[in-house]
């Protein structure tokens, strides 16, 4: 029998450990984990540990109303005993006082006087606990990663795909219709997952989120092409009116590269001049327009590109063909020049009078001034003029 300050001692410890027990309880059975696995219908692995964890949840809450019960009541004897009568108080703090339901065993193991009742003491029934504790906590706590790590990017993905939603609803493309409706579905996938077995993504003390990141990735690309259809759609015409304006200035540069070729063909012979420039094609804003008019912004996307390269291509086409035509003038009026100077150049060195000079330059300048000017020819002729120039200087 212990003395009354013992048992005062006793019962001292034995309620402040009641009341971190029950202050852990209290947050293991409200902690978000556990309110929503106790509300969802749940399957798969989830289902299976949630079924023990629960179990283990009941008969912890079993044991501790009975324990508690056992410290309240030796809290009241021990405020109204008498001292010869301690053994009362002592017989509950030490004693198997924490009388328990269990029910009754198996048939097939039942013993015949087996009342389905069990007496622990205080501390078997606090040793019981601390074993059943962490089978739920373990749990709740797995649960609440998972949904706090995966639930997050399904979250930030279900409102990228609202916002899609928002904008494909303006725009009334099929691909992107398709593309929403994949998304959807697996971001779907995902959150029943996630729902009803959310234990199925814990791995190694760590949540799985990779379907979840999958998932987000395709709802973002299909929020850029929802995006950039929205864009196209709101800067059609002006695209449209862009192809126009270039589509001017391909033709302008077209018609200075016809003037440059007919220019020079009025000068220079065929044989040495580029094709003259076709015509140029038109871009198809008809078609465009009708584009715009239907809808399909996709499409008039890919024909807005395909504009685009083929009047830049065509510009380019057109500058290198103006080129072409005024270099072969300029040709022309190079060996113009070159032939020049090498006249002055036989005067100083004596050959003015020089009939076979006289009569090689006569031959370059009528090709070089003949219209069709010979440009072959007439740099051949003009070569032979230097060259007989420079033999009356080596001599």
């Amino acid at each position: 029998m212990a003395t009354r300050q013992e048992a005062q001692d006793r019962l001292a410890t034995a309620t402040a450990e009641r009341d971190t027990i029950q202050g852990n309880l209290l947050d293991l059975d409200t902690s978000f984990g556990k309110r929503m696995l106790s509300g969802a219908q749940l399957a798969g692995v989830t289902k299976q540990r949630w079924d023990t964890a629960s179990a283990a949840l009941a008969s912890l809450w079993d044991t501790y109303t009975a324990y508690s019960a056992v410290i309240d009541r030796a809290a009241e004897l021990l405020a109204t005993v008498r001292d010869r009568d301690m053994s009362l108080v002592t017989d509950l703090l030490l004693g198997r006082s924490v009388r328990l339901s269990r029910g009754p065993a198996p048939l097939a193991r039942r013993d015949l006087a087996d009342t389905g009742l069990e007496d622990l003491t205080i501390a078997t029934a606090v040793a019981r606990m601390r074993k059943d504790f962490p089978v739920v906590a373990e749990v709740v706590t797995a649960a609440e990663a998972v949904w706090g790590e995966v639930g997050g990017l399904l979250d930030q993905a279900g409102a990228d795909l609202t916002r899609a939603t928002t904008l494909a609803a303006g725009i009334g493309d099929d691909a992107l219709s398709a593309s929403l409706a994949a998304a959807s579905a697996q971001l779907s996938a995902q959150r029943t997952v996630l729902n009803s077995d959310p234990l199925a993504l814990w791995h190694d003390g760590h949540a799985d989120a990779t379907g979840a990141s999958q998932a987000r990735e395709q709802v973002a690309k299909v929020v850029a092409q929802a995006e950039a259809l929205a864009r196209l759609r709101e800067g059609a015409r002006q695209r449209i009116d862009a192809l126009a304006a270039t589509a001017a200035t391909v033709r302008a540069v077209r018609d200075e590269a016809v003037a440059a070729w007919r220019r020079a063909a009025e000068k220079v012979a065929s044989g040495f001049l580029p094709a003259q420039p076709p015509p140029a094609a038109d871009f198809g804003r008809a078609g465009l327009d009708a584009l715009a008019a239907s809808g399909e912004w996709q499409r008039l996307s890919d024909e807005v590109d395909r504009a685009e390269r083929d009047l830049a291509a065509a510009l380019t086409r057109y500058r290198d063909a103006a080129a072409a035509a005024e270099g072969a003038l300029g040709r022309r009026d190079e060996l113009r020049g070159l032939l020049q100077a090498y006249k002055a150049k036989a005067a100083r060195l004596g050959g003015a009078e020089d009939l076979a000079l006289m009569q090689r330059y006569d031959r370059a300048r009528e090709l070089l001034w003949t219209a069709p000017c010979d440009l072959a020819a007439a740099a051949e002729a003009v070569a032979a003029y230097q060259q007989a120039i420079l033999a009356i200087g080596r001599g």
